[in-house]
């Protein structure tokens, strides 16, 4: 699933946008603005696009790529203008991927899922020390449909050659598959239908959106998980499991335009979410659970092996690095 998952989202890497590319901040329109007009255009509005490095149109091969590698056809002259207009056509553009994900929940939960009961909701909490696992499960929920999210953005844009325009229908995708989901929760005898599971998964696919239509910010921000290993390296399900799963916001700096060519674009700059201690032996020995918000500084791994890759495996690694962050790779403090 996880290779499926890269081998979508790689292309969209490079792929250009077509309203950063006509934004007058970004790029010379071959008119040149009055001293006046750029203060006052400078002083009312804040573009993050304009900070951002240009990106390479994936019709554009590297230099030095030969005519062995294959380049996206789907180029906007390609693409009907008026087949993908509606948010419903947009969404079947996925059709088929959507389906796939549908048939991967339902096999790991019919596979996950032991005793059931007739459906119920329960209160679940949020962040809380007296919730089964102090939130970490929210934070999953939400990482899972941002992925979701991701995914579909990436292979509607691949047919429609507008990731902006992917990313509303692609929560919306995520949102319901997510919800799906949840209604085999609904039906296990040690959990339930939660609201707060849905508030996340809503929250995680709705990142999703805004990280790819305020121009710039996908080159900057990203929500990522960093499993820690544990005495048994690691755990697949259980608190264990959750114990050793660290979410972050990362800020890359190469995301910015005035360090893109300097040291500072190996630097990420993190904030996190983790908690410990709060297994069953945890309780019963009375160790008091943990919850800590972490901030760090991390060595941005993409940048220094994985920029401008010119084979696919290594497109996929550095897509994956959006996502996942490697652990040992940078200094945190626990709060």
């Amino acid at each position: 699933m996880l290779t499926v998952f890269l081998a979508a989202v790689a292309p969209s890497q490079v792929r250009a946008q077509e309203s950063a590319d006509s934004s007058p901040l970004a790029h010379d329109s071959g008119e040149t603005a009055s001293p006046a007009a750029l203060t006052v255009n400078e002083a009312i509005s804040f573009d993050l696009a304009s900070l951002t490095p240009e990106k390479q149109r994936e019709t554009e091969l590297p230099d030095g790529v030969g005519p062995s590698i294959t380049v996206d056809t789907d180029s906007p002259a390609a693409i009907d203008p008026d087949r993908y207009r509606s948010l419903g056509s947009r969404m079947a553009a996925a059709k088929w991927e959507t389906l796939g994900l549908f048939a991967y929940i339902t096999a790991t939960q019919a596979y996950w899922t032991d005793d059931t009961t007739s459906f119920h909701f329960k209160d679940e909490g949020w962040f809380g020390k007296n919730t089964n696992n102090l939130g970490i499960d929210k934070l999953t929920h939400a990482f899972n449909a941002y992925l979701f999210a991701e995914f579909l953005g990436a292979r509607i844009a691949r047919k429609t050659d507008d990731r902006a325009a992917a990313a509303l229908p692609a929560a919306m995708l995520s949102t319901a598959l997510q919800f799906y989901g949840e209604f085999w929760d609904g039906h296990k005898s040690d959990s339930g239908f939660s609201y707060q599971d849905i508030a996340f998964n809503t929250a995680g696919a709705a990142f999703s959106v805004l990280r790819h239509t305020v121009p710039g910010l996908e080159e900057k921000l990203d929500f990522r998980l960093m499993m820690v290993p544990n005495s048994n390296v690691y755990s697949f399900k259980g608190k264990r499991h959750y114990e050793q799963q660290h979410f972050l916001l990362s800020l890359e700096l190469a995301g910015f335009r005035k360090l893109e060519a300097t040291p500072l674009r190996l630097v990420e700059l993190q904030v996190g979410y983790r908690g410990k201690d709060f297994t069953l032996a945890d309780r019963a020995a009375g160790i008091p659970p943990k919850r800590d918000i972490f901030f760090g500084v991390a060595l941005n791994i993409k940048q220094l092996f994985f920029k401008n890759s010119r084979s696919r495996v290594g497109r996929m690694i550095g897509s994956g690095l959006n996502y996942f962050q490697l652990p040992y790779t940078g200094i945190y403090d626990y709060y």
